[in-house]
């Protein structure tokens, strides 16, 4: 499913949210170096994405280049990290003793890593989301407020990835766990509210309208059964590359956190001539 509008007019000019909007765009098109046919540069998702286990491991930095008693390590493009150990092709396992190289504050990738994204796809599907439920979570509240809430959203998404999969040496990148915070709140705030929705059906697609609570909770449920599959399977709490515990995070951020930051609640006319399944 995939949103398209809701049926919620906005008071004012949503600026904080067109803002974060620029500033993914701007960051994946320029500091990534992304595109639309390929993807980003690995050496910024690397640098700028938050690692779980260096945010686990505080002090021990991740990248793709290693050394290991003084002698350079041929990683072929995998991360590693130091004091980690791993094993060679020829059978060995040794300690990595340094990753040299260019690295961001593991702190400071906890912010960075939410304006990273990993394609194109990821990156319109984030932002598609946000502008549909962000325009009037920052309605809902003063301005400062709202860029708060996101941002501590986006924190806690992490925190609850990293306190999953602590070992994991790929880079979490991504609005989604923030953006999973205005959801949460939406969901309060609006759960009556109208979302025109794309449903997907094998190769066929139909458009309806859905309640909030229905459209948002539907998601949450997926990403919930999702994550919990991931914690089963082998690859652990990695979800396959996505990380929907990050998701469950943010989006319980949000429910708990909304009527702290939320200073209204605007009234809006029930919609009419759309099919609403209820």
């Amino acid at each position: 499913m995939f949103p398209l509008k809701d049926n919620i007019p906005t008071d004012r000019l949503p600026i904080v949210t067109i803002l974060l909007i620029l500033v993914n765009v701007v960051v994946y098109l320029g500091l990534q170096h992304g595109g639309i046919t390929h993807g980003p540069r690995e050496r910024e998702v690397v640098e700028y994405g938050a690692i779980p286990y260096e945010v686990a491991h505080p002090g021990r930095q991740c990248g793709t280049a290693a050394r290991v008693g003084g002698q350079p390590l041929q990683t072929n493009g995998q991360v590693v990290c130091e004091g980690e150990t791993v094993r060679l092709s020829d059978g060995r396992t040794v300690t990595i003793d340094e990753t040299p190289g260019p690295a961001a504050s593991t702190w400071l990738t906890l912010v960075t890593s939410m304006f990273l994204h990993g394609s194109i796809l990821h990156l319109l599907g984030n932002m598609l989301f946000l502008w549909i439920f962000g325009t009037n979570v920052e309605d809902a509240m003063a301005r400062w407020r709202f860029v708060l809430f996101y941002l501590l959203g986006g924190l806690v998404a992490i925190g609850l990835q990293v306190a999953v999969d602590p070992g994991s040496t790929v880079p979490t990148v991504g609005a989604s766990g923030a953006i999973a915070a205005v959801l949460g709140g939406y969901i309060l705030l609006y759960p009556r509210a109208r979302v025109v929705t794309v449903v997907f059906v094998i190769f066929f697609f139909t458009l309806i309208e859905l309640p909030a609570w229905a459209m948002l909770g539907i998601w949450f449920l997926e990403q919930a059964l999702f994550a919990a599959s991931s914690v089963a399977s082998p690859a652990g709490g990695g979800g396959g590359g996505v990380a929907y515990f990050a998701h469950v995070g943010g989006f319980a951020f949000g429910l708990l956190a909304i009527r702290l930051f939320a200073q209204r609640r605007k009234r809006f006319p029930p919609p009419a001539g759309i099919p609403v399944w209820e």
